[in-house]
């Protein structure tokens, strides 16, 4: 029975995560590059460590919520040989599908086992518990990492059983969730630049089959200029790199996604502290 956890990064996501798991019940280690980023999860009776090492050891699952491929490596590279004979990684950056082959070869040489587990959501469903888990790994593990999906997550989808499969819908999603803010902004800049309320594009769609969520969401921060991250613009950079490589790599017509990809980049310049949403001052000439 899983009741110990470790959560390496603890960003925008993963101290939502750790928290709810805490509050799930298990027993919580946390670490973060920066120590002190991870301090106030004391607060919650999560205890925060020095490094990954000590972090790991004695913890029944290792969750991984770190920015990019390089950054798990890495740390992966200093915490595998403290893990114990039956601790279980589950991996939740998304770091495409290269990468994601890369730390399954990497779990393979400490002989660990690896669940390949991104997750759609912000920063507001991870504090919530409302991620959505995708996940890819043996059907055997799925008794040791569902009380950490369930505490994390409102939904787990078992793609398949190989450590890349969660990884592949991933990125299917989240060249989506790019779309969509992408497409808000050049509403929003369109109805701003020929001289009308913007706030009128999300009142014509709203309620109707051309509607979502999202768009509204990130459509009122673009207008209000209220950019503080849930989705930060470097991860769209990042993001949009990834499912570019796939896309290339599966033979899709890319050109779309590479578009997105340099406004975003064309954004992170000037705004890169801050959300995806800012991606409407490229489009609308303003960076």
């Amino acid at each position: 029975m899983t009741k110990t956890a470790a959560v390496l990064g603890t960003g925008l996501m993963g101290s939502g995560m750790a928290r709810n798991l805490a509050k799930a019940g298990l027993d919580v280690t946390a670490w973060n590059r920066t120590t002190e980023k991870a301090r106030p999860l004391a607060g919650d009776g999560i205890t925060v460590a020095e490094d990954p090492a000590e972090a790991v050891t004695g913890a029944d699952v290792v969750l991984t919520m770190l920015f990019d491929i390089d950054a798990v490596a890495d740390v992966m590279g200093r915490a595998l040989p403290a893990f114990g004979p039956g601790t279980v990684w589950i991996q939740s950056g998304t770091v495409g599908l290269a990468g994601t082959t890369r730390l399954a070869e990497l779990a393979g040489q400490h002989q660990v086992k690896l669940v390949d587990a991104p997750v759609l959501g912000t920063k507001q469903p991870a504090e919530e518990g409302k991620l959505i888990v995708l996940a890819g790994g043996p059907a055997d593990l799925k008794d040791t990492v569902t009380p950490v999906f369930d505490a994390i997550g409102a939904r787990t989808v078992w793609v398949g059983d190989r450590p890349g499969d969660g990884h592949r819908l991933k990125l299917a999603a989240n060249a989506w969730v790019l779309s969509v803010t992408a497409a808000t902004a050049q509403s929003i800049a369109i109805a701003d630049r020929l001289g009308i309320d913007p706030g009128g594009f999300l009142d014509v769609i709203a309620g109707g089959p051309l509607d979502c969520d999202y768009a509204q969401l990130k459509g009122k921060a673009m207008i209000q200029d209220e950019l503080e991250p849930s989705f930060g613009l470097g991860g769209a950079v990042k993001d949009s790199a990834l499912i570019l490589d796939a896309m290339r790599e599966a033979g899709v017509d890319d050109r779309l996604m590479a578009a997105m990809h340099d406004q975003f980049a064309a954004a992170e310049t000037d705004h890169g502290e801050e959300d995806m949403a800012a991606v409407v001052h490229v489009v609308t000439g303003a960076h």
